[in-house]
């Protein structure tokens, strides 16, 4: 307001702007106007009945044939949700009754005649000299190459009639429209579920071999594709196809010791899902929808980092998406669970999960189960009471939610002496596996909190560090283990859950397979939890002797030095059903014992620590083949693996190369150094034909392909 009023009465000399001699009370009214004209719609006092140009939009004026507002519509035209906090109140009757004066940006429209004859009209939301990504009519995506297209006819007016409506109707219109200034939280939405261009649950359950449609790309959780283009004959011809960069958070991240130890390793954890020839990846924040072809952006969604929460939520970290029907499911940094449509990017709704305030974040990609969104939550080492939830995919509303720590009265709750259970940690940050055959949920859980300090904490502390098999109709315990009773080693156990259906023993088994940072590879029948193996799957193990016929672990004495640190992290893991191995990176560390209540990156490291690619035999646990990794080999930087039909192990290493391997005895096939940190895991796809290599490599999306 100063400035402004600083302008009128000093002028702008050099611009040949006079200075205006004008009284205080005329300098306000001016400053008034000029701030009025300049202002969104939802900040101005607009006449008419909002109710009445609701009526009217979705009505007699039929504004929601193309637009959507807080999801009821149709996504053809760009979403009026925010368009009282992006247009004055001048340019919102200007776009009713000028449409073609100023098309917004993404909405050109465009037709586009191809070399076969066929043709394609639509909005140009995007466009380089090489391609388009246009989007039609329906709302579907048509990625384009130009080498494709013979001719592309410009249209310079848009799609958009002028508003035929009464002077009154326009006003109740326009002040419907200045009211919408976007999705609010638990905001009920109406919208077009699985009709053309939405992905219903049945092709999540068979998804096509070159789909991408979840965080593992697949239900099972086993990282395996069908893929084949890409093999072992021709990898040696991979090459870098597209890149994209998605900005990071640092330069905004607090000034605190978490920051600094863990910020130099931090880099993008998102696994990209792909549906259409349509990619979409996360960041610090932020969704993207690219042209899986190209990496070509055509929407991205954003909001701010927010502040006072810890843990690696506070980093930005965020592992993906979830998709269904026409939407997609993200958790943010503050453990909200947003829905974002697919074709506009805009919010959907916005529910939060926890009921009270604690150390709660989010940084899981959820899981698609039936029309149900299930997601966890993070910051168990920083003091909550952890849980899994289902919430509809229509609109966000809560179905049921499973605490990992039990309150009292609840079965478990005798196994918590102490006080420490009502913030007693059990995080559920990492994507569970469905099991259609048994209709089962399986979700694993994070460590015990505090997690060296156990003198509040007595007894086995369930439902923590826990393999959980849950009903996804009701979210009751079908049956649990758990892999370390009483942690104080930090061994959650958010580490990949794998359902393969296999010959185990001579005998057709439905298996569970999962290698845990308590150094134990495990093998579950998982119709009951039966366990049928648990083997060490490190060299060096001090901590215990074996699993016992209970499923318990066999402590051994404490000799005050803890072997392995940890063996394995979240990064994921692959079953091939050709050679019937399973494959994980493996850590060997050893700790020195932490004094209680000190915190865990202070425990000094003992001998040497080195990292491994292995393959494990599924059926008794024995290594077959090894990898051993050089450079830095924390934790932090361990990436995961993909597994292809090609004959192929793709993963990153701890130097910075990214790698194919063959799945048969880890000879290199194939390898690219990019020189960054990889704390994700690679993922394939295929459009128009063509096999696509994906990861997330430090700020970078990273793609490769065949020459063509």
């Amino acid at each position: 307001m100063q400035s402004l009023r600083n302008v009128i009465l000093k002028g702008i000399p050099a611009a040949g702007m006079p200075p205006f001699a004008l009284s205080d009370a005329d300098v306000d009214s001016l400053v008034a106007l000029l701030k009025s004209l300049n202002a969104p719609a939802a900040d101005a006092t607009v006449s008419g009945d909002r109710a009445a140009g609701k009526e009217f939009f979705f009505g007699e004026g039929q504004c929601a044939s193309c637009h959507m507002v807080y999801g009821a519509g149709e996504p053809i035209g760009p979403d009026l949700s925010n368009v009282a906090r992006e247009l004055t109140v001048d340019q919102i009757r200007q776009a009713l009754l000028q449409p073609s004066a100023q098309i917004t940006p993404g909405y050109a429209l465009i037709t586009v005649r191809m070399r076969d004859g066929s043709m394609l009209r639509g909005f140009a939301r995007n466009r380089t000299r090489f391609d388009i990504q246009l989007q039609d009519l329906n709302g579907a995506f048509h990625p384009v190459s130009l080498d494709r297209v013979a001719a592309v006819e410009e249209e310079k007016q848009s799609l958009m009639p002028t508003v035929k409506a009464t002077p009154r109707e326009l006003q109740d219109l326009i002040a419907y429209l200045s009211s919408l200034s976007g999705a609010v939280s638990g905001n009920s939405v109406s919208s077009r579920g699985t009709s053309e261009g939405g992905i219903d649950f049945s092709r999540i359950l068979n998804p096509k071999p070159g789909d991408w449609l979840t965080y593992n790309g697949n239900l099972s959780g086993n990282r395996y594709s069908e893929l084949t283009r890409i093999n072992a004959a021709n990898v040696n011809k991979l090459a870098l196809r597209w890149s994209f960069s998605i900005p990071l958070w640092s330069q905004f991240l607090p000034d605190t010791p978490y920051y600094h130890e863990n910020m130099r390793y931090f880099g993008l954890e998102t696994v990209p899902v792909v549906a259409d020839g349509i990619l979409y990846a996360t960041g610090p924040g932020q969704v993207f929808a690219l042209d899986a072809r190209t990496g070509n952006l055509i929407w991205q969604y954003s909001r701010p980092r927010t502040s006072g929460i810890v843990s690696d939520a506070s980093l930005g970290t965020n592992r993906g998406v979830a998709l269904l029907g026409d939407k997609l499911f993200v958790a943010t940094d503050n453990a909200h669970l947003i829905a974002l449509h697919r074709v506009t990017g805009r919010l959907l709704w916005d529910v939060v999960m926890p009921d009270e305030p604690q150390h709660y974040g989010a940084t899981g990609a959820p899981l698609i189960v039936k029309d149900m969104v299930i997601a966890g939550v993070s910051g168990g080492d920083w003091g909550i009471r952890g849980f899994i939830a289902a919430y509809k995919a229509s609109n966000g509303e809560r179905v049921w939610r499973r605490w990992t720590v039990p309150a009292k009265g609840e079965p478990g709750f005798e196994t918590w002496q102490g006080s420490a259970f009502t913030f007693g940690g059990g995080a559920t940050w990492l994507t569970g596996s469905y099991d259609r055959e048994t209709d089962t949920i399986f979700w694993a859980t994070g460590n015990p909190y505090p997690d060296s300090d156990d003198r509040e904490r007595g007894g086995d502390n369930l439902f923590t560090n826990c393999l959980l098999a849950l009903d996804p109709a009701s979210g009751q315990l079908k049956w649990h283990y758990q892999f370390t009773p009483h942690d104080v080693h930090d061994w959650d156990a958010n580490t990949p859950i794998v359902l393969v259906n296999t010959r185990f023993r001579g005998q057709d088994r439905k298996l569970l397979l999962h290698a845990d940072r308590n150094g134990f590879f495990y093998v579950f029948d998982r119709t009951d939890g039966h366990l049928l193996l648990a083997r060490s799957f490190v060299n060096r193990m001090t901590w215990a002797s074996g699993i016992d016929e209970r499923g318990r672990p066999a402590v051994l004495p404490d000799n005050d030095v803890t072997c392995p640190d940890t063996a394995t992290n979240w990064n994921g893991t692959a079953y091939s059903p050709v050679t019937r191995l399973y494959y994980v990176m493996a850590v060997e560390k050893c700790v020195v014992k932490l004094k209680p209540g000190s915190w865990k990156n202070e425990r000094p490291a003992v001998g040497a620590e080195r990292k491994y690619l292995r393959a494990l035999d599924i059926e008794t646990g024995k290594i077959v083949w090894e990898i051993p990794e050089v450079g830095p080999t924390d934790g932090k930087r361990a990436a995961g693996v993909l597994g292809t039909a090609g004959g192929i192990l793709f993963y990153g290493d701890a130097s910075g190369e990214f790698l194919a391997v063959d799945e048969r005895d880890g000879k290199t096939l194939w390898r690219v150094p990019l020189n960054t940190t990889m704390k994700t895991s690679p993922m394939t796809y295929e459009v128009d034909g063509e096999q696509f290599v994906t990861l997330a490599a430090g700020s970078n999306l990273m793609t490769f392909a065949l020459p063509r």
